[in-house]
């Protein structure tokens, strides 16, 4: 295990170096505003040349099944805004789930399903708490992006998430 942890550090640092500044320094900002609101357990973290991505689990924002927005999902968002709030990226919103094969009335399949949190994610962070609309954007990736393979109930809980991504666009970049 220690050495799994000495290789993502190294493999995080590689990362680091691969970023602009400028994003190692927000990065560094949202991991203080994340563990200074306990948000730890909620939001994972990670960076690459694009961007700070806070990956919220599924399980926390909606039930299964739904893209309807829950109270703990709610509570955790105001804190994301909050933080959105002190910055002035763009934001995209990135739905993802597991693989196994969705199908209802509302939800005709998992991207569906993925895009229809993204857009519940955005409207919440535009209509409840205020988050300029132009930043906002939704993508609902379904489960073509997987952040582990789907072999066990706690790997598929994993891939179930929405990223939202500080985006980083280099000064003059069009």
């Amino acid at each position: 295990a220690e050495a799994a942890r000495a290789a993502s550090l190294a493999a995080e640092s590689q990362t680091m170096i691969a970023a602009d500044p400028e994003v190692v320094t927000t990065y560094q900002e949202v991991i203080d505003f994340v563990e200074k609101n306990g948000l730890s357990e909620e939001i994972s973290l990670s960076m690459d040349a694009d961007g700070v991505y806070m990956n919220v689990k599924a399980a926390i924002l909606f039930t299964p099944g739904s893209a309807v927005i829950t109270e703990s999902g709610t509570a955790a968002l105001q804190r994301v805004a909050e933080l959105i709030g002190n910055f002035e990226n763009k934001i995209m919103i990135e739905g993802h789930t597991d693989n196994i094969p969705h199908h209802d009335q509302k939800f005709e399949s998992n991207w569906e399903l993925s895009a229809g949190r993204a857009l519940a994610v955005l409207r919440h962070l535009a209509e409840q708490q205020n988050i300029y609309p132009a930043r906002l954007a939704a993508v609902g990736y379904g489960e073509y992006n997987p952040l582990v393979p789907n072999d066990t109930a706690e790997q598929r809980a994993a891939n179930r998430r929405v990223n939202i991504v500080l985006v980083y666009e280099p000064e003059g970049a069009e």
